[in-house]
């Protein structure tokens, strides 16, 4: 026997009279029927969405994707840029030529050529992964991206905690800079530009230039017991000639007679202080950086989930058919 109910309420069994206070025009619908229909649409509704919530989802992954397209697209540009950078600082110094071959290795343009180079993949990775939606170009672009936040938050770390070593190593590279002066371009360029930069001279003090073999006092030539035009106060003649001379003999004087012509303070204790001086910026862009890295990594994560939910929905609406 099967179940109904009557329009009045009043339960009624197929192939039996109705009741005398039953309304004539009553409508039966099978309990059997009921509970069917209940149980398909709500196994539909666990599996599909409402139109209104399908088309926010579709337009969220929209903007997600094309703002993950944006950012990458800006830092492939960085990229080309750093490694167009590299590139013509070591063909400007033909650094490929057969007698500079030997110090290729340290030659600091080579980082700018490396980062740019990673920089440049990883981000066409991530720009067409993104548009294409290729899972698997996403996946690589998430896996390496999580590597270098995770590199950089352990190189934060141990930077903090080695702060000391970390003071040490900059001494060291000063002082090798300062003995190369003359020899590597790139020290010279560097090291110029940090005395300018800082109003400094020497690493701890202007008499540190003592290490160079050519400004040493002992040393023959014009450039004995003298320093580079970059630790002058005042390198520029008239305001427009640059003086190379304006340092020559300045390790003869005293400290009172230097003061006027040099810069006597090393250029460590102005690192320092401008480190301490600019440690809210500082922290400011290590932490915008790393925040812009964390949030692509949430996007693709959020795309990759709706790539693999895609393919879902299309190998059931195979099975179905």
């Amino acid at each position: 026997m099967k179940k109904c109910f009557g329009w009045g309420g009043h339960d009624i069994v197929i192939g039996r009279a109705l009741p005398p206070n039953a309304r004539p025009y009553c409508v039966c619908v099978c309990t059997e029927k009921i509970h069917s229909s209940s149980r398909e649409y709500g196994s539909s509704s666990r599996t599909f969405l409402s139109p209104r919530s399908s088309r926010t989802s579709r337009l969220t992954d929209y903007l997600l994707k094309y703002v993950l397209f944006s950012s990458n697209l800006l830092f492939t540009a960085l990229g080309l840029a750093m490694l167009g950078l590299g590139l013509w600082g070591l063909l400007s110094k033909e650094s490929f030529s057969q007698e500079k071959l030997g110090s290729l290795g340290t030659d600091p343009m080579l980082l700018f050529v490396f980062l740019g180079l990673v920089l440049t993949l990883l981000c066409v990775t991530g720009c067409v992964g993104a548009v294409r939606e290729n899972y698997c170009l996403l996946r690589i672009f998430s896996v390496v991206l999580l590597a270098l936040v995770a590199a950089q938050v352990l190189a934060a770390i141990v930077a903090y905690g080695l702060q000391g070593r970390i003071a040490d190593f900059l001494r060291t590279g000063m002082l090798t800079a300062m003995a190369r002066y003359q020899d590597d371009l790139d020290m010279r360029f560097i090291t110029d530009e940090i005395q300018t930069g800082l109003q400094c001279c020497g690493a701890e003090n202007y008499r540190d230039w003592q290490i160079n073999s050519y400004f040493n006092c002992s040393a023959p030539g014009v450039q004995s017991c003298s320093v580079p035009a970059s630790c002058c106060v005042d390198p520029l003649e008239n305001g427009t000639v640059w003086n190379s001379q304006c340092g020559f003999g300045a390790l003869q004087l005293d400290e009172f007679s230097a003061q006027s012509v040099i810069f006597l303070g090393g250029c460590l204790g102005s690192i320092s202080r401008w480190i301490q001086q600019h440690s809210g910026l500082i922290s400011t862009v290590v932490v915008v950086l790393l925040g812009v890295q964390i949030i692509t990594l949430v996007i693709t994560t959020r795309l990759l989930d709706r790539i693999q939910w895609n393919r879902a929905q299309a190998r059931q609406g195979l099975v179905r058919t």
